[in-house]
């Protein structure tokens, strides 16, 4: 008699992060999925999602092995992303937590870990190839903003690789994330009252819609795509496309000048971003999803639709070189805000009259 053959059982996989935002969508979609024996949630509180296993815990505890000894795949998407938040807090919550799990899940023997850094790891230059293949180098400028949160995280990545070699650990790199809930440098980016230039350069933009980054998040759950993966829409937009679906034009200013004041500002407190992540306004980072593409994914939003949505969810906000302002501020400013050379004095005078009063 042929022995009959048996379907591989099914993994169980948990998410971190899992009560909001990504990864509270995330888990409303793997919790419908046939792939699964059971969705683990993983966050410091109880979220939404009743028909996951709810464990509730910081992912920075280190007890965090103990909770996940079950679990066959962890996909980890706890971390404080936020351009407003202090960078020497942000970083060392997002580093303990990249750390931990990636300890915890080598020491559970969980199989394999999903982690989400950023397309911005290659970093953005004017002479970058259009679209940069996924085994592009990592050439980003380590900085205080996220961009240098995403780099020591791959950096853990890499050594953890080394220190665990059974570990597969799975690293999506979508480009410029737009959606709802979204709220980052490059959408504030499209709050401003013109669109920064540089000088002789000419910048391509390609957009990472949340949807898309989820179905992409899914399949690395699944195992379908390994390794390092680039999650975007196909193709890229020119600056007069831009500028024609957002109604906004541009404003250009020598290079020199645009990075000096802004990391003036930046130095001052009136900027949250350094000056190194208006890099990613004004040069291309466009990259190639071969990974996603040769696996069958196709993103199911375009770059112009993507945008369009993003325009749609900013309303009224306006944005100085990613400081938010309230618009009868903003009517104060000149033209060139948006990287606050016409219009910093007034600013600045208005910042120091405050924390005097």
């Amino acid at each position: 008699m042929v022995p009959t053959s048996k379907r591989p059982r099914q993994p169980v996989v948990a998410v971190t992060g899992a009560a909001s935002g990504i990864g509270r969508e995330l888990l409303a979609r793997l919790v419908s999925s046939a792939d699964f024996r059971r969705v683990v949630a993983i966050d410091e509180q109880r979220g939404d999602v009743q028909e996951a296993t709810w464990r509730v815990i910081d992912v920075r505890d280190p007890l965090l092995a103990n909770r996940i000894s079950d679990i066959d795949v962890l996909v980890h998407l706890a971390g404080d992303y936020a351009v407003d938040s202090d960078p020497v807090e942000r970083r060392a919550y997002n580093l303990r937590a990249a750390q931990t799990v990636l300890t915890a899940c080598a020491a559970a023997r969980v199989r394999r870990v999903v982690l989400v850094t950023s397309a911005m790891v290659y970093g953005a230059a004017p002479d970058n190839e259009v679209p940069l293949p996924e085994d592009s180098p990592v050439a980003a400028e380590p900085d205080t903003g996220v961009v240098g949160d995403y780099l020591e995280i791959e950096s853990l990545v890499r050594r953890s690789l080394r220190s665990h070699p059974g570990l597969e650990v799975t690293v999506l790199r979508p480009a410029a994330v737009v959606g709802p809930g979204v709220d980052t440098v490059i959408t504030r980016h499209f709050e401003s009252p013109r669109l920064l230039t540089v000088k002789g350069c000419i910048p391509h933009w390609q957009f990472c819609h949340v949807d898309d980054l989820l179905s992409a998040l899914e399949l690395a759950a699944r195992g379908v795509v390994t390794g390092v993966v680039a999650v975007g829409s196909d193709g890229w937009l020119g600056q007069e496309q831009v500028e024609e679906l957002s109604g906004i034009r541009r404003f250009e200013l020598p290079a020199g000048l645009t990075f000096g004041t802004a990391q003036r500002l930046h130095r001052l407190g009136i900027t949250p971003a350094p000056a190194t992540d208006l890099h990613y306004v004004v040069y291309p980072w466009v990259v190639d999803c071969a990974g996603l593409r040769e696996a069958g994914w196709k993103p199911s939003w375009t770059n112009e639709a993507a945008l369009e949505q993003q325009l749609e969810l900013l309303e009224k906000r306006t944005t100085v070189v990613g400081r938010r302002l309230p618009v009868k501020e903003a009517t104060l400013t000149a033209a060139g805000a948006t990287v606050a050379v016409i219009g910093t004095a007034a600013i600045v005078r208005q910042v120091r009259k405050k924390r005097r009063q």
